[in-house]
């Protein structure tokens, strides 16, 4: 069998190790792989792996050292060409030229709506892994690259409570999640921080001000606010103008980690997870299986049609903000 494989939307930690993973798979199964360089536009632009003595095919010792690596090396875009008849005609007549019976697509939700809808052109068949740090996926209880993710947000807040403490300040550090809090909730969870603003939960500015009033009686003399980026009040510095207008006891910073959360060496916990799926995909292939997503629930592999994965995004449980609030008083 000939495989492709390719990263599509923003990158997240794990995404090597997962390539890793798919292409030992495939060795062992005899099958060739074919990577596709900058996802569906790398693959409409006919932009394929040179790194190997047999044109564009990643063989096995291609991938070694790719365990600890942030990133991706097949690199990664988003291509609004893609979902145009002329660019999804471009993609299905390279995917031929190329010979390819299977791809295997890494990312988040663009991408795998892309490969639902490449499915529609194409009679090959499709295995999408989740590979986003955002954790807003349907079929997975965690994606790749959102433990790490996590780690490298409660990093920097362990270092900003420092300088928070030191100043009796408040901060106020948005975190990447535009449709789902899964990153806010556990980076404030974990980084012991006293509220988090998601996407999922409508919080006035009254309700805001009144537990930072609360926890200032109570002696809190720094706080730290993890804000989600889709938040309804339009991300932290927003929120920070709204709570001084409306009389907030400490004094405020905004810091935005950004991109940051998307860098670094994968944490063993996304290293194992990436390598779980990589394998899986591969082996999903063989069984036949198509249009749908490799993931892990419970503990157990399991795979998901695409249509049921794209319909909506993860939503974070009550359970959890409570648990926030039992915790930070």
């Amino acid at each position: 069998m000939r495989i492709g494989v390719l990263c599509s939307g923003g990158d997240a930690p794990g995404m090597n190790p997962c390539l890793r993973a798919i292409v030992r798979a495939a060795g062992a199964y005899g099958d060739e792989v074919i990577g596709i360089k900058h996802g569906y536009q790398g693959l409409i632009d006919g932009e394929f792996w040179t790194g190997a003595n047999i044109p564009h095919e990643i063989g096995i010792r291609a991938v070694s050292g790719l365990t600890s690596k942030g990133g991706t090396v097949l690199n990664s875009s988003r291509s609004k060409e893609f979902m145009t008849e002329e660019g999804m005609k471009k993609a299905v007549e390279n995917l031929k030229k190329q010979n390819l019976d299977a791809l295997i697509t890494i990312g988040g939700n663009g991408t795998l709506s892309g490969a639902n809808e490449l499915l529609k052109h194409w009679d090959g068949k499709i295995i999408g892994i989740p590979g986003t740090i955002d954790n807003d996926l349907l079929g997975s209880d965690f994606t790749i690259g959102f433990a790490t993710a996590v780690n490298t947000a409660v990093d920097a807040i362990d270092k900003l409570r420092d300088t928070a403490g030191s100043h009796d300040m408040m901060f106020l550090v948005e975190i990447m999640g535009r449709h789902c809090g899964d990153l806010a909730l556990h980076t404030a969870i974990a980084g012991g921080c006293e509220i988090a603003a998601v996407p999922e939960i409508q919080c006035s500015i009254e309700d805001i001000i009144k537990k930072l009033n609360h926890f200032k009686q109570l002696g809190k003399k720094s706080m730290i606010m993890v804000v989600a980026e889709g938040d309804e009040h339009g991300g932290a510095n927003s929120l920070l103008e709204l709570l001084k207008k409306a009389g907030c006891p400490y004094e405020m910073r905004v810091v935005v980690l950004g991109h940051v959360q998307r860098g670094g060496s994968p944490v063993p916990a996304d290293r194992i997870l990436a390598t779980k799926l990589g394998c899986f995909a591969v082996y999903s292939l063989h069984q036949g299986e198509s249009g749908k997503m490799a993931g892990e629930i419970a503990g157990q592999l399991v795979l998901t049609p695409f249509k049921d994965v794209i319909v909506d995004h993860r939503q974070v449980t009550p359970e959890m903000l409570e648990m926030l609030s039992i915790v930070a008083s």
